[in-house]
């Protein structure tokens, strides 16, 4: 059972990105500050629950939640400051469109650019240990997912609509062979589909 935020003083704020490992399009990520007495059983880190599961856990986010946003950073600014610092980036702007400030943010990962004079607390694996952050993990893909299916038309060959950026066989094979498209990442490299990508 996941246990509902990481402290109980100050509000706290989940924050969590989708699409760091993608070879094109955005970083996705969300902030989520959730109700104190906040439940729901099915809610877990996006990876581990159904695409039909996570658009009912989305709807079920968006109604309940004391304040949520989604923000994003795209593929070229990605190649400018790097992916690491884009998915701070796109927490940071997500945290900025919140309705409800918070005077706490959990971050899910090991690392994070601090946001303003905001406390935070990196943790590994958050999005399967706290509702807030599994939320904001919820939001994340969903929104991204959304957004490669709706650029998928544009470029069918990369078969963005089953892979939805991610570097799978045929993804890197198209790549391959007819070079990148506008939403690309120029600054991930792409090699033969037997040898590591990055």
């Amino acid at each position: 059972m996941l246990q509902l935020q990481y402290q109980h003083e100050l509000i706290e704020a989940g924050c969590d990105e989708a699409g760091r490992g993608c070879l094109a399009g955005p970083v996705f990520a969300a902030a989520v500050i959730l109700p104190p007495k906040f439940k729901l059983k099915e809610l877990n880190d996006s990876k581990q629950v159904s695409e039909r599961m996570r658009y009912q856990l989305r709807a079920i986010i968006q109604k309940k939640a004391l304040a949520w946003a989604v923000a994003s950073v795209d593929h070229e600014e990605i190649d400018k400051i790097n992916i690491l610092n884009a998915s701070f980036l796109a927490m940071h702007r997500a945290v900025d469109k919140l309705t409800l400030k918070p005077g706490f943010l959990s971050i899910d990962g090991n690392r994070f650019n601090r946001y303003q004079e905001l406390p935070h607390q990196c943790i590994v694996g958050g999005d399967a240990k706290y509702l807030n952050i599994a939320a904001a993990s919820i939001l994340a893909k969903t929104y991204r997912d959304d957004y490669m299916l709706a650029i998928a038309a544009e470029h069918p060959e990369y078969d963005w609509e089953k892979n939805k950026g991610y570097p799978t066989k045929k993804h890197r094979d198209t790549i391959l062979k007819i070079g990148f498209s506008p939403y690309h990442r120029r600054t991930f490299q792409v090699r033969d589909p037997q040898l590591s990508i990055f």
